[in-house]
């Protein structure tokens, strides 16, 4: 496909699509319908046990440090495993990457769903947060195999369904197990719904996703030093995010600062090691304007979106009372709004380019914004019922932002590199969600402080911070917008 929102040449990966035959087609839907459900059930896992909290807290008296890694340890070691699984199924096969991932995702499931420690919760969620990270980058990298040019568009349409669903149903799913399992072990049910779910995905996948593709070569060097120094930059960078709460010191600040040095260096490495070996990760992906921007729109938005369920949840929940299917339920406008949107999204992107992707950021805005003004006219109104139409606005943006983006910004990396490019963009995402979730809960939880216990005036406070982030991608993205129509004139 033609990026219509940046500039420069195409890659292999944007190739005009070859004919294939029926049988052909219908296998390679049915592969990437495998790779979809397992990204759900990874992705769910990031909000769904948002609403699982005080049951587990109850069950098995865990201290508020346990609860925050129980949290974020999830996303911790998501973030950690991406880049080095992309690149792992680019060289070695993301058929062999994307099975390890899933049966290692549903055993350690079991394990949390059978917990019966805080400490024993907290490993699980550690694993379970690795094999998430495995799994997700061979699902794009499956597409980008299978897929090119313009069909493209419809898979990432339906991935993009796939990620806003998944982020926004996940409280209201966890709120039904929760339901109907009990207050006491409803949370266990949290984790053991995707063991059937699993296994079944485990099963598919060897049969439907194709072996080692065409052209790659058997063996690569998996760059240890690579992997190492972007590990300890990564991890740097989110502890003091994802600890914002628990670490009263302000020196953990310190260690963002530290964990960009190591980037740096991790940067420096690539290149010099990228001149006679494959590295973890090509820098030259960033020559393209496409993968770029792509990636800086990513990052920032999902450092408002993901950011938005969080205090929502504490909003209705703690503040109001609601129970935690009522909360799940408050969400699903978003939910729905985003699916629908997402795949149009996908259909269209071809046409639009960036422009679409603009669209979709100001009607997030333009959602949010409202929804901070309907709950300040009808304070006494059920806040549920007050935030239906704003949020469903705001997720019809949202499909129109995460399909689309992801289309062009992947749209010229090569084949052989679909893994780790997605996962440095997938890395991205989650840094910017716990960077967003730890800014945004902070403003969130200083306001309720200095204002005696206002829960709606903090989560108005905070909403806004969460729309103001939006905001920055959407100034990125027209920024873009105007360079490439000067350039084209």
């Amino acid at each position: 496909m033609h990026d219509r929102g940046s500039t420069g040449g195409t890659m292999s990966a944007a190739q005009t699509p070859q004919p294939v035959s029926a049988a052909e087609n219908r296998r390679r839907w049915q592969a990437v319908g495998v790779g979809l459900v397992a990204a759900f059930m990874t992705l769910l896992d990031v909000s769904i046990v948002n609403v699982a909290v005080p049951s587990i807290d109850r069950a098995l008296h865990a201290s508020s440090s346990d609860l925050q890694w129980i949290l974020s340890g999830y996303a911790l070691t998501f973030g950690l495993a991406l880049v080095p699984a992309g690149r792992f199924g680019d060289a070695r096969g993301r058929r062999n990457a994307f099975v390890f991932g899933i049966a290692l995702f549903t055993v350690t499931s079991a394990l949390a769903g059978l917990a019966t420690s805080p400490t024993w919760l907290v490993i699980a969620r550690l694993l379970q947060g690795a094999a998430a990270g495995i799994v997700n980058p061979q699902v794009i990298g499956l597409i980008q195999q299978l897929f090119r040019g313009p069909e493209r568009a419809r898979p990432f349409g339906l991935l993009g369904a796939t990620i806003g669903i998944s982020t926004a149903v996940g409280p209201l799913l966890g709120g039904l197990l929760i339901a109907i399992g009990g207050e006491e072990h409803g949370w266990r049910w949290v984790f053991f719904v995707n063991v059937p779910v699993g296994i079944l995905a485990v099963i598919l996948g060897w049969r439907l996703l194709p072996g080692r593709a065409t052209g790659q070569r058997g063996w690569h060097r998996l760059d240890p030093v690579g992997v190492l120094l972007l590990g300890i930059g990564v991890v740097l960078l989110l502890l003091p995010l994802v600890q914002e709460q628990q670490w009263k010191t302000p020196w953990k600040w310190a260690l963002i600062p530290a964990g960009l040095a190591v980037l740096v260096a991790f940067g420096l490495w690539e290149r010099r090691y990228g001149r006679h070996h494959q590295p973890l990760f090509d820098l030259r992906l960033f020559s393209f304007q496409s993968y770029t921007l792509g990636s800086i729109l990513a990052l920032v938005y999902f450092g408002g979106f993901t950011a938005i369920f969080f205090i929502f949840t504490l909003f209705l929940q703690m503040g109001l009372g609601y129970s935690a299917l009522v909360a799940g339920l408050a969400i699903t406008p978003f939910a729905l709004g985003s699916a629908a949107a997402a795949v149009l999204g996908g259909r269209i992107v071809n046409r639009f380019g960036r422009p679409l992707v603009a669209i979709g950021l100001l009607t997030v805005v333009v959602g949010l914004a409202a929804t901070v003004i309907a709950l300040h006219l009808f304070p006494d109104a059920p806040a549920p019922w007050v935030t239906t139409g704003p949020l469903l606005v705001a997720g019809i943006g949202s499909g129109l932002v995460i399909a689309p983006n992801q289309t062009i910004t992947l749209s010229e990396v090569p084949v052989d590199q679909a893994g780790s490019g997605a996962g440095m963009l997938q890395t991205g995402q989650r840094i910017g969600a716990a960077a967003g979730i730890a800014a945004v809960g902070s403003l969130f939880f200083s306001t309720l402080a200095d204002s005696r216990g206002d829960w709606t005036n903090a989560f108005e406070q905070s909403l806004m911070l969460a729309t103001g982030i939006i905001a920055l991608a959407l100034i990125a993205a027209l920024i873009d917008i105007w360079r490439t129509h000067n350039h084209k004139n």
